[in-house]
């Protein structure tokens, strides 16, 4: 018999030392088999399920896996260099960069840069497979006009009609996909200026509410933290391959670092932390419930980013 598992202990109170998280969890036993089940069983059918397979397969499964490798070269390869375009930083435009998008020479650079452009590596594969059946077709028809093939066989041909009803069905799609795209797009820009807003605010009514005189300047300076951090653990977070110790070691203390880095979602584990900081705070009733307020004006307008960016 088993000796029974020990009971999970219940998680310790929270505390600001370690940014109000516990460092560790109970870790449960794995069971552990009897020692009455033979293992002779066990091995034996191993052996048995090896030795009927085949160790050689035939040569049809080598050359479609080649062959499946070489088609796939071009759409990795696109898929690849869009990936790394993504990953490159974005900077807002100021004047000078502004006029130099309105030149006159702006077509020339488009036209140089195309090649590098994700819209056209994108349409690089589905291009190449369209063309090659394309292709295919035109060989197959003129080989069979100039009767190179048995002449039962017929020449392919395709009716306009569908074309010309679809077309008119695709514009529109096309038409309220962009609107679409734009409309998310300018959702998330406004959520993002409304999380900017509400942690500015919030630091500022720290700042000229919070007496650092007495005990709670400690508080305050990792609340501060904790605050100035939010925005950018929200932006590792939204982002893909960013590095998020790099870009919150400047901001969270290194036992803080470490639980938000651990932490399954990163901006709501310090949205706990300033939440945690707030309730220590020795304040009157009527600044603690502005900061409050404010605070939970912050956190509904991460919900609605959450819910715009599918966080």
């Amino acid at each position: 018999m088993t000796q029974p598992l020990d009971p999970i202990k219940p998680i310790s109170k929270l505390s600001l030392s370690s940014s109000f998280a516990p460092k560790s969890f109970p870790k449960l036993q794995p069971l552990s088999l009897p020692s009455s089940i033979p293992k002779t069983s066990l091995s034996f059918k191993l052996q048995s399920s090896s030795q009927s397979q085949n160790p050689n397969p035939p040569p049809f499964f080598d050359l479609a896996k080649t062959l499946i490798s070489v088609l796939r070269i071009v759409p990795d390869w696109a898929d690849g260099v869009k990936e790394r375009g993504m990953r490159q930083s974005r900077t807002l435009y100021n004047h000078e960069e502004w006029v130099h998008h309105r030149s006159s020479l702006r077509h020339l650079r488009h036209v140089f840069s195309s090649l590098s452009s994700r819209v056209i590596l994108s349409l690089v594969p589905p291009v190449i497979a369209f063309t090659s059946f394309a292709v295919l077709i035109a060989v197959y028809n003129s080989a069979v006009s100039l009767h190179w093939l048995p002449g039962f066989l017929p020449v392919l041909k395709a009716s306009s009609l569908p074309y010309q009803l679809t077309a008119p069905a695709l514009a529109l799609l096309l038409v309220f996909r962009t609107e679409a795209s734009y409309s998310r797009f300018e959702e998330g820009r406004k959520a993002w200026i409304k999380v900017i807003s509400v942690t500015n605010d919030l630091a500022t009514q720290v700042i000229s509410g919070v007496d650092i005189s007495g005990n709670d300047a400690p508080l305050k300076k990792a609340l501060l933290q904790y605050i100035m951090a939010f925005p950018v653990s929200l932006k590792c977070h939204v982002i893909y391959g960013s590095n998020a110790r790099q870009d919150l070691q400047n901001f969270l203390e290194v036992d803080d670092l470490e639980i938000v880095l651990n932490s399954t979602h990163r901006p709501c584990c310090i949205i706990e932390f300033i939440s945690q900081s707030l309730r220590l705070l020795k304040l009157e009733e009527s600044r603690s419930n502005l900061l409050f307020s404010t605070c939970d004006a912050g956190v509904k307008d991460f919900m609605f980013a959450r819910r715009n960016w599918c966080l």
